[in-house]
């Protein structure tokens, strides 16, 4: 058995950090997530004021329920989804004036259904110059609360942000949502709020949190289910296994659903109360599969999908087109490139079977999951380079050693 110690969840580490620095106390988190996206985070909530304390193995923050201590801060966001959506959302339940702004690439991701809400409820909240985009600046007076009409279609990651400020708000929040992607995620954000102490209900689309703030706790943060889909593809692709322990039956994440897409395409999956094994079978079945609520993992299945006996169609999938980069098109292109037939729309790929072209060049537009899944394809397509192979400092600066390691043990 070849086991492999995945890193945290980013998106549980980013939930946490956010809650224990809201909370009312000082919260430990064990094993949190250390890569750019959640260093970045960190550093937001030091520049807003927080005291947060590393450890190699946890993070303590003292938690400010009334809000950021600094009255004027510049963030700097970097490449992080989660911290250019969550800070903002945090630091408007302060009180002071606050600057956000992204790197280039973050900077082309889409805000607007989120800054819309912020405002509808009463947020004093400028864009600088596209509007919908960072840079972004706030000037905050708590927020009163009440009714909210969100669209989530594009990412969760918006229902998220205000489900988190809901405690915060003198009121609570309503939120009706019109559309929503990646629902696994909004069911992590309730489990958390939850653990912190948060009272929230969900009734079919419309999301009631009541106020009161939150309580400071232990909390440990589970290995990251998007990450471990690469390891569970090499595993169905070569015919070896791999168990990754921490996650198995309790999860939180959905992403962990992944592996029973490797199930019906013809591997063996055990799903034990805190492991998760994958072991190829030496056969890969062509499949149909929806993947909206798993998304993230979409990459994985289509740098997988060529070595599959027939084709695979991956549908409902819009959203990777506003991702860190237009996922869907980078794997199609990706594939074409390594001589794969693809066909896309605007909401789906489909790959057919073939033997990619050695020694071709990935192109990754700084996307770590681009990196990722397509070290996955590298081991049936020796000489595979990346234009960017460190941008996995993302979400997991260890990747290429602890890829190669599994790879080489099991060999």
């Amino acid at each position: 058995m070849a086991a492999v110690d995945i890193p945290g969840s980013k998106s549980i580490t980013a939930r946490a950090l956010f809650l224990a620095a809201a909370a009312d106390g000082v919260t430990t988190l064990t094993r949190p997530l250390r890569s750019d996206d959640t260093e970045g985070f960190a550093e937001g909530l030091l520049r807003l004021g927080y005291r947060v304390g590393r450890t190699p193995d946890a993070w303590h923050v003292d938690g400010r329920p009334q809000g950021p201590a600094a009255t004027e801060a510049d963030v700097y966001c970097r490449d992080g989804a989660t911290t250019a959506r969550f800070l903002p959302t945090l630091a408007a339940a302060g009180h002071g004036t606050y600057r956000f702004d992204a790197s280039a690439q973050m900077r082309r991701r889409p805000l607007a259904p989120l800054t819309n809400a912020l405002r509808d409820l009463g947020v004093d909240l400028r864009h600088e110059e596209a509007e919908g985009h960072h840079p972004l600046r706030i000037a905050a007076a708590g927020v009163e609360g009440g009714d909210v009409v969100l669209d989530a279609g594009q990412s969760s990651q918006y229902l998220t942000a205000l489900l988190l400020l809901g405690p915060l708000t003198r009121k609570g929040l309503r939120i009706t949502v019109t559309d929503l992607v990646s629902a696994p995620y909004v069911e992590i954000t309730l489990a958390m709020m939850r653990a912190f102490g948060a009272d929230v209900r969900r009734d079919g689309d419309v999301f009631v949190v009541e106020p009161g703030g939150y309580r400071a706790t232990t909390y440990a943060i589970e290995p990251d289910a998007s990450t471990a889909s690469y390891f569970f593809a090499a595993a169905a692709l070569t015919g070896r296994e791999v168990t990754v322990k921490g996650l198995g039956e309790g999860a939180l994440q959905g992403d962990l659903g992944f592996v029973d897409v490797l199930r019906r395409m013809g591997a063996r999956v055990d799903v034990g109360s805190d492991r998760t094994t994958v072991t190829g079978t030496g056969e890969l079945r062509g499949l149909t599969v929806n993947m909206r609520d798993i998304s993230d993992t979409m990459p994985t299945l289509a740098a997988l999908a060529p070595f599959a006996s027939g084709p695979v169609r991956i549908e409902d999938v819009a959203n990777t087109r506003v991702k860190e980069c237009d996922r869907l098109e980078a794997c199609a292109e990706n594939l074409r490139r390594l001589g794969i037939r693809v066909e896309t729309g605007p909401d789906w790929i489909e790959i057919h079977p073939g033997t990619p072209v050695a020694a071709a060049p990935v192109t990754t537009y700084g996307d770590h999951r681009i990196v990722m899944s397509f070290a996955v394809t590298g081991l049936r397509a020796p000489g595979i380079s990346f234009d960017d192979p460190g941008c996995v400092r993302k979400t997991f600066p260890g990747f290429h050693e602890a890829f190669a390691a599994w790879a080489g043990a099991t060999s």
